[in-house]
């Protein structure tokens, strides 16, 4: 199981600062939605200079003009982009085709999708699918039994991702089920007194 983790609602430079000391443990780094928004291609590129490790994984959110947003967000050092499920069928198949042909992954992001909607995205095989609870949903989220119960109604959707509050307890839980590829962790290091430490207890969790 991959650690990926999310720096967002930061300033570039403490972005960069995080990025290098997050890149010997971090499998995936994300950059979050709010530093592409703020500082677009640039936060791309500084976070790919900052690090030698760790796979980069840009947070677009795209839901439309996809050839451009995914050709460049890939130009300028993407090795993930995510789009969001809720985007038409044509923009999901062409961020698709243009991961596929630069061998990078599309991430589709199921934030707030439904059922119908997830069945009739469910055949991009080498996308990855995340599951997503909202930040700003006040109700609990339990992240094992959404992968449970996602599993059971989506089996042939085998790449999946997990984003939502998750703390060292849930980890270790969604190690044990062994069904999730890749944990989206983000404050829980990113603000941690000492990110190092945190990370850490992380990777642990994930093995044990």
């Amino acid at each position: 199981m991959k650690l990926q983790v999310a720096i967002d609602r930061v300033p570039l430079d403490v972005a960069k600062e995080l990025a290098q000391i997050l890149d010997s443990y971090a499998d995936v780094i994300e950059i979050g939605t709010s530093l592409v928004k703020d500082y677009g291609n640039l936060a791309i590129t500084t976070i790919k200079q900052a690090t030698k490790h760790a796979q980069l994984l840009v947070d677009s959110k795209t839901i439309d003009e996809g050839h451009y947003e995914f050709t460049q967000g890939f130009k300028h050092g993407a090795d993930y982009i995510t789009v969001m499920g809720a985007a038409s069928l044509d923009t999901l198949k062409t961020c698709y085709q243009v991961s596929e042909a630069l061998q990078k992954t599309m991430v589709i992001d199921l934030l707030e999708v439904q059922d119908e909607k997830i069945a009739q995205i469910s055949g991009f095989d080498n996308a990855l699918y995340a599951l997503h609870h909202s930040i700003d949903r006040e109700d609990e989220f339990d992240a094992v039994a959404t992968v449970t119960k996602f599993h059971q109604k989506f089996p042939t959707i085998s790449r999946l991702a997990i984003a939502g509050g998750i703390d060292l307890l849930t980890a270790q839980d969604l190690a044990k089920q062994g069904i999730i590829e890749q944990i989206i962790v983000g404050s829980a290091i990113t603000k941690a007194e000492d990110p190092i430490k945190a990370i850490k207890q992380f990777k642990e969790a994930l093995l044990s």
